[in-house]
Formats: structure tokens, C-alpha cells, sequence
């Protein structure tokens, strides 16, 4: 891991540990996302909300307007939940960068086991599209957040926006 990609991630860090969402803030996604998709982004935990907002903010500022991207960028980690706690997320960014396969051995797909944040972080892109459909979200915003998208340049808007928060 470089020096840049480190200092990176201590500011997400201490990102995470002040997060806080602001009454303009929640109002906002109240214009973005439909009622039951709002449900679904009130019950991440304050951090993944305040990162979700990060990403949105960032795609507006840069002329991004498209209501599923935004809806995509707002919704992208809820599979997430409340059982990925900051040592996991930690711990699974380290080992996917330095020990990939150890990873997918301590993924456990059993939401009982210790063990299951780790395939929360493995796998939540595409639970948390799934989530994002059954709360009546478009097919196209679910590819976005798988992050298979065809729309390429949207595509990798979001993707760097998700990136640089």
C-alpha cells in the first residue's frame, strides 16, 4: 500500500469515527431516493450514511445529475449494515490488498459466524443492489451499484467518487 493510498485511508478512518448527517443532508436524499429506498438508507449506520452522502455530494459537484447514479451512490454499501464494525472494515481492506485469498477463506457466508462480516465485505456490492431492487429501485441504478454497469462514464464517475470518499 502506497503512502498516499494509506494516508487515504487513516482520513476515512477518522471519517468514520466523527461521522454525523445534517437535517439539509437527509432532506436531500428525501429528493433523491423513493420512499422505500429512503427506509433502506435511514437504517445504515451513521458513518455508511455520512459516506453514501460523501459520494453523492461528489458526483453533484461534478455536473453528475442522473437520478439512479445518485440513487446508486446513496445506496451502494447499505448490505453493509450494522454487523461490519470498523475492525472489519480495517481488516478487510488490509487483507484484500496483502492477503486476497486468506479473505475468501475467512469469508463466511453464515450470518451467524463471526466471521460473516468479512463476506459482507466481499460480497455487499451485490447485496446491496439486490436490496436496492426489492426496495423498487430500476435495474439500471442496481447495475450501477454492482458496479456493471454499460454506461461507462457514469460508471466511472460513481466509481471514483465512491473512491475519493
Amino acid at each position: 500500500m502506497s503512502i498516499a493510498t494509506s494516508a487515504h485511508r487513516v482520513r476515512q478512518v477518522a471519517r468514520h469515527l466523527r461521522a454525523r448527517v445534517t437535517p439539509d443532508e437527509l432532506a436531500l436524499v428525501r429528493r433523491i431516493l423513493p420512499p422505500s429506498a429512503a427506509a433502506l438508507f435511514d437504517g445504515m449506520p451513521v458513518a455508511d450514511r455520512r459516506h453514501a452522502l460523501d459520494v453523492a455530494t461528489r458526483l453533484l459537484a461534478g455536473g453528475v445529475d442522473d437520478p439512479d447514479v445518485l440513487t446508486a451512490a446513496l445506496l451502494h454499501d447499505v448490505a453493509k449494515g450494522h454487523r461490519m464494525r470498523l475492525w472489519h472494515r480495517i481488516w478487510g481492506v488490509l487483507l484484500q490488498a496483502a492477503a486476497p485469498r486468506l479473505l475468501q477463506r475467512l469469508a463466511s457466508p453464515d450470518p451467524r459466524s463471526w466471521r460473516y462480516p468479512f463476506h459482507l465485505h466481499l460480497h455487499h456490492a451485490a447485496m446491496s443492489a439486490e436490496a436496492a431492487r426489492a426496495s423498487g429501485c430500476s435495474d439500471r441504478c442496481a447495475a450501477f451499484i454492482r458496479g456493471i454497469s454499460p454506461e461507462m462514464l457514469l460508471q466511472s464517475a460513481l466509481n471514483a467518487a465512491d473512491e475519493a470518499s
